[in-house]
């Protein structure tokens, strides 16, 4: 009985307190109420690259941006993207559902290397003395003579002169792919100095095609 009582209390004391939204002049509930029963949808949006390089089907490369040899870097493309057997390389621009766009250059230049160094080193010493006298008695008479000289000379020079003339061949492409609505799902900037059995250009093109291949890869794996 001692322990029923205050429970009757408490019970009696909630029912007579109306609640906070009943009260007049009350605010609102801040938190909505949640149901526990519905799942909370996750806010993190699909990987949209891995599936929309997945969805090429057929690829345009437009025309690069950088001078004469940014079109021959766009043939070199088409050659490594075709060979590639990813998806098929159209000259069709109605027919395509992927844009390859971007801009590639290719420089041939000189770099010249001049410098010169010299050591020279003199050094002279000269000195002479002469001395002379003479004495005479009754007739007879003799002369004392002196003479001394010092020279010393040193001459040591050296000059070294480099001049290297190196001619280099440099080539950079910054490529990206586009599909129909204009959303960037894809791109690399890659560069050389020319590999060991082809040129700066076409090694530009084969990092390009081995780099759009692994990504596809690993898309295809997830």
């Amino acid at each position: 009985m001692m322990f029923v009582q205050p429970l009757l209390w408490a019970a009696l004391l909630a029912q007579s307190v109306p609640p906070v939204s009943s009260v007049k002049g009350a605010p609102p509930a801040v938190f909505p109420r949640l149901s526990l029963g519905e799942p909370v949808q996750p806010s993190a949006a699909p990987d949209e690259i891995s599936s929309g390089l997945l969805k090429i089907r057929r690829v345009f490369v437009d025309r690069l941006t950088g001078g004469e040899t940014a079109a021959q870097m766009r043939d070199l493309l088409i050659s490594s993207l075709q060979g590639s057997k990813l998806f098929v390389i159209t000259e069709n621009e109605e027919r395509a559902d992927f844009f390859l766009r971007g801009a590639a250059e290719d420089l041939v230049y000189t770099d010249q290397f001049q410098s010169s160094e010299g050591v020279n080193v003199h050094a002279g010493e000269g000195g002479s003395n002469s001395n002379s006298s003479g004495t005479r008695f009754n007739g007879a008479g003799g002369n004392i003579s002196r003479s001394a000289s010092r020279n010393m000379q040193l001459t040591l020079g050296e000059n070294e002169s480099v001049n290297i003339h190196e001619r280099r061949h440099e080539a950079l492409a910054t490529v990206r792919l586009v599909n129909r609505e204009g959303d960037v799902i894809w791109s690399t900037t890659q560069e050389s100095n020319g590999a060991k059995f082809r040129g700066a250009s076409a090694d530009v093109a084969d990092k390009i095609t081995r780099a759009l291949v692994f990504e596809y890869d690993r898309a295809r794996k997830r």
